[in-house]
C-alpha cells in the first residue's frame, strides 16, 4: 500500500520538481540527482510537515536546496561571466508576446551564479538576506548577481527573442 501512495506521489510531484531543478541546473544527469535526493527526503522525512495544505511547497523547497547544493559544489558565486561566450537560439518566437517558456529558455543562458540568484528572488520570492545566507555569499553579491541577472535577460531579449521576431515580419 505505501509503495501505491509513494508511486502516486512521485507520479504527481516529478513533472514539477523537474521544472524547478531545470531552471537551477544545466544537465540532465545532475537534475536526476537532484530529483532522486529530493524524493528519498520526501518520502523519510513526510512525518515533519506541518501542514498538508503545504505539501507541493515544501517538496519544491527540498528539491531547489538541492539543486543549490549541487551549486554551491560546482559554482563561485562571486565571479561574473562577462562574455556568455556562445550563441543562443530563441524557442520558437512566433506570436507577438514573449511567453514564459521563452524566458525559462533564456535563463540557461545566463552564468550560473545569475541564473541561481535571479530564480531564487525572482521565482521563488527568497529575500537577499536569504539567498546570501542559502549561496554563502554576501547580500550585496546577492544583489549584484540578481542585477547581472537581469541586465543580461533584457540584452537577450532585445537582442535575441525581438530581433528574431522582427527577421520574420514581426513589429516593434
Amino acid at each position: 500500500m505505501q509503495r501505491d501512495a509513494q508511486r502516486k506521489v512521485y507520479d504527481y510531484l516529478a513533472p514539477r520538481l523537474y521544472q524547478s531543478c531545470r531552471r537551477y541546473l544545466k544537465s540532465e544527469e545532475a537534475i536526476e540527482e537532484a530529483m532522486a535526493d529530493a524524493f528519498f527526503t520526501i518520502f523519510t522525512k513526510i512525518d515533519q510537515l506541518k501542514e498538508d495544505k503545504a505539501f507541493e511547497a515544501w517538496a519544491r523547497k527540498i528539491a531547489v536546496n538541492n539543486c543549490l547544493l549541487t551549486l554551491k559544489r560546482n559554482v563561485n558565486f562571486n565571479i561574473y561571466i562577462e562574455d556568455m561566450g556562445h550563441s543562443v537560439t530563441p524557442a520558437a518566437a512566433q506570436s507577438d508576446a514573449l511567453e514564459e517558456e521563452d524566458l525559462l529558455h533564456l535563463l540557461t543562458y545566463l552564468p550560473e551564479g545569475c541564473r541561481t540568484v535571479f530564480n531564487l528572488f525572482a521565482i521563488e520570492g527568497y529575500s537577499h538576506k536569504e539567498i546570501a545566507v542559502m549561496l554563502n555569499i554576501s547580500e550585496g553579491t546577492s544583489k549584484s548577481q540578481l542585477n547581472v541577472s537581469r541586465t543580461k535577460l533584457k540584452e537577450l531579449v532585445n537582442n535575441v527573442y525581438y530581433q528574431n521576431r522582427n527577421s520574420h515580419g514581426g513589429s516593434r
